[in-house]
């Protein structure tokens, strides 16, 4: 993986202290409107986390892969994720 490992993983551990807390959260029986917002926190940081994934393939494996026989699985590869994403 070609994105910094160290901000991805820093950012996932975040995101894990988050989940743990949703789970504190409604075992606690929270306010609802609290648990969504902290559940779209959440979605926040991994949206963010898979955008610099996805930069830093495209920026890297994609740009290594144009001119040799892999490039059209590369370039497959992102449109079915663009298409994920789409949805």
């Amino acid at each position: 993986m070609r994105a910094e490992k160290e901000n991805v993983t820093r950012l996932l551990k975040t995101a894990r202290g988050q989940i743990d807390g949703l789970l504190k959260m409604v075992e606690e029986d929270r306010y609802c409107i609290d648990i969504s917002n902290q559940l779209m926190a959440t979605q926040a940081i991994l949206k963010k986390i898979n955008k610099e994934v996805l930069n830093a393939h495209l920026g890297g494996c994609v740009i290594d892969a144009l001119g040799h026989e892999e490039a059209g699985e590369k370039v497959d590869e992102i449109m079915k994720i663009i298409d994920k994403l789409s949805k």
